[in-house]
């Protein structure tokens, strides 16, 4: 009889992560999944689960207008532990440091149902830097049964943690799996199109911590790179909250700056793809880019991915106007420095992180003998 593994997620993020290990369980000849969505996002998930072709098994549609951390927290914990009653898993599957996740987690812990935690082990330990997602991160960890870390340093801030070494897994990150369903050489797209000979700038800036005068330091800065490069178009799909739109409108009018609507997966990888450079303050696009040979420019002063910053392809700027400018200017004229960030290998997967977490269940419950090879980039 197979094990029923419920895999929770509810943000787009989480559901590009998500997706390949969904597709991956769906093969298993020993675990069967039960999807659950929490629809946290509920626009920008559907487009994920579209284009993966995943149909839910449970949508809890939990988005609601001007809706709080404690609402989301109260709300998931509260339905999701109705389902687990309903389904009786033999784990619940959670992804990284979403609300979904830490209340999920949670749920599952009430009724002592194993907890399988992906992307584990990343960390800041600065509670407030990303937040809330550093403390979902570090509480759903203590809540989990297996952790399923996509990088050896993952692996060894949870065994700073006490966290026991058999229950740990280095699988390497799962976006790496998505990227190699989605990005194809033949993408056409009218915006990239209308802006052939270009070279373009992929922007997405959304963090709590963002809002307000950091937010529009960044904006600013965008003007200026314009201003300066007449051959750089920035590309910078909104997101949906209106406190970002508000500023974007305000501060990125500009003839060579497109505010387009939050793009679908399929779309986004690709936009990724044939950008110069992007600009990010998103955890996930850290890692990504490495593998489309894209220099990364973070916009944040801490990030929980320092492989990356490491190897070089990665590079913190936070919010500072002059140090995102600067920045972003010595990759526009250097071409030299250009090349070597862009040839980095990526340190955070090679496309078989949701091989290596289904194996690692499997271990787990004796359905095979030999504990997985860990994913190493070296």
């Amino acid at each position: 009889m197979k094990k029923r593994i419920m895999v929770v997620f509810g943000t787009r993020p989480e559901a590009i992560k998500m997706a390949p290990l969904v597709n991956e369980l769906k093969k298993s000849k020993h675990l069967e999944p039960i999807v659950v969505v929490t629809a946290q996002h509920r626009e920008m998930l559907d487009q994920v689960l579209k284009a993966f072709n995943i149909t839910p098994d449970y949508d809890l549609d939990v988005m609601r207008a001007n809706q709080t951390l404690s609402h989301i927290t109260s709300r998931v914990l509260e339905r999701i532990e109705s389902i687990i009653k309903e389904e009786a898993p033999d784990m619940v599957l959670v992804h990284g440091d979403t609300t979904t996740t830490f209340a999920a987690a949670l749920a599952a812990f009430y009724q002592e149902v194993s907890v399988g935690h992906v992307e584990a082990g990343l960390r800041t330990y600065d509670k407030y830097a990303p937040y809330p997602e550093e403390l979902n991160r570090q509480m759903t960890t203590r809540l989990s049964d297996l952790h399923f870390a996509p990088t050896i340093r993952a692996k060894n801030n949870l065994l700073n943690e006490n966290v026991s070494s058999n229950s740990i897994f280095v699988t390497g990150n799962t976006v790496i799996d998505a990227l190699n369903t989605t990005v194809t050489s033949s993408y056409k797209s009218g915006v990239l199109d209308e802006y052939e000979g270009k070279r373009i700038i992929l922007l997405t800036a959304h963090r709590r911590e963002n809002l307000g005068e950091p937010m529009k330091r960044i904006f600013q800065a965008m003007k200026t790179i314009v201003n300066t490069h007449r051959d750089v178009v920035i590309i910078y799909p909104m997101h949906k909250n209106p406190k970002v739109r508000e500023l974007a409108s305000k501060y990125l009018n500009h003839e060579r700056i497109q505010l387009i609507e939050p793009l679908e997966v399929l779309d986004f990888h690709n936009f990724a793809a044939k950008s110069e450079i992007i600009l990010t303050d998103s955890g996930g696009i850290q890692e990504e880019a490495p593998s489309l040979n894209k220099p990364v420019l973070v916009l944040r002063d801490v990030t929980e991915r320092p492989e990356g910053v490491e190897s070089g392809v990665l590079k913190l700027v936070g919010t500072d106007y002059n140090e995102i400018v600067n920045s972003t200017n010595e990759l526009l004229r250097n071409e030299k420095l250009y090349k070597e960030i862009s040839n980095v290998e990526n340190p955070y997967g090679d496309g078989q992180a949701s091989i290596r977490i289904i194996e690692s269940i499997c271990y787990f419950y004796g359905l095979i003998s030999e504990r997985p090879k860990d994913f190493s980039n070296s």
